[in-house]
């Protein structure tokens, strides 16, 4: 679940703006035939900042319905509060999500301290396994490889997707926490240099359009043939 292409789902409206679950139910069936290797439904690219609750929670039910055990699903229930992530990611386990997405809290800019003890206390309140977000040009605040050293002690926090755009960081990271935690790609455009500090796949915006073309670079780079991968 937590490797190879993990697509960055849209969220589809109709002409009037509201969501459109028709064609929610055919990306799901689209990813299926594609090999994608696992969705990842309300984050910041399915337009989570601007959808009500209840469109998140129905967005969830029904890509788990349409899924249907066929796919991991991951849903994206964070935000800057810690207690409404926590409230989320609850209804999100309820509805019959594999693991939860939480974003860095935006806009607060907690310290190193207050982040660790955000996503402590979001997997000690909930029942999923959890992936931490870290993009700190969208966010304001960018988790260190020590703080997520101290997060991977926790068995339900299992993977980070890593979008500083810091190859730097993210190679610091690797050194710290090796494979107790899945390193994901958060930036497409990184993907092939992160995969070679340790990365294990991407959280993809691209996989929404070609994941089979994104699913062969990663099979190509973890099958040793790096020719083909950076084609």
């Amino acid at each position: 679940m937590f490797s190879g292409t993990i697509v960055a789902m849209i969220t589809p409206f109709d002409k009037k703006g509201n969501v459109n679950f028709k064609k929610i139910k055919e990306l799901v069936r689209f990813h299926l035939e594609k090999g994608t290797d696992a969705l990842l439904p309300c984050g910041t690219t399915g337009e989570s900042p601007t959808l009500t609750e209840k469109e998140k929670l129905k967005i969830f039910e029904t890509i788990v319905e349409t899924a249907n055990g066929k796919i991991p699903v991951i849903a994206g229930t964070g935000d800057y509060n810690t207690q409404h992530s926590i409230e989320m990611t609850r209804a999100a386990k309820r509805i019959g999500v594999d693991a939860a997405l939480i974003i860095t809290p935006y806009y607060n800019k907690p310290t190193q301290e207050g982040l660790y003890r955000h996503f402590r206390e979001i997997a000690e309140k909930t029942d999923l396994s959890l992936v931490v977000y870290n993009v700190p040009g969208r966010t304001g605040v960018n988790i260190l490889p020590r703080t997520v050293e101290r997060l991977a002690a926790d068995h339900r926090i299992v993977a980070i997707k890593e979008a500083s755009g810091n190859i730097g960081q993210i190679s610091e990271l690797y050194k710290r926490v090796g494979d107790k935690l899945a390193i994901l790609s958060g930036d497409d455009g990184l993907t092939l240099p992160i995969l070679s500090v340790g990365g294990k796949g991407v959280i993809s915006v691209t996989a929404n359009i070609v994941p089979d073309k994104i699913k062969e670079m990663i099979r190509a780079f973890f099958h040793g043939n790096l020719k083909r991968a950076l084609e």
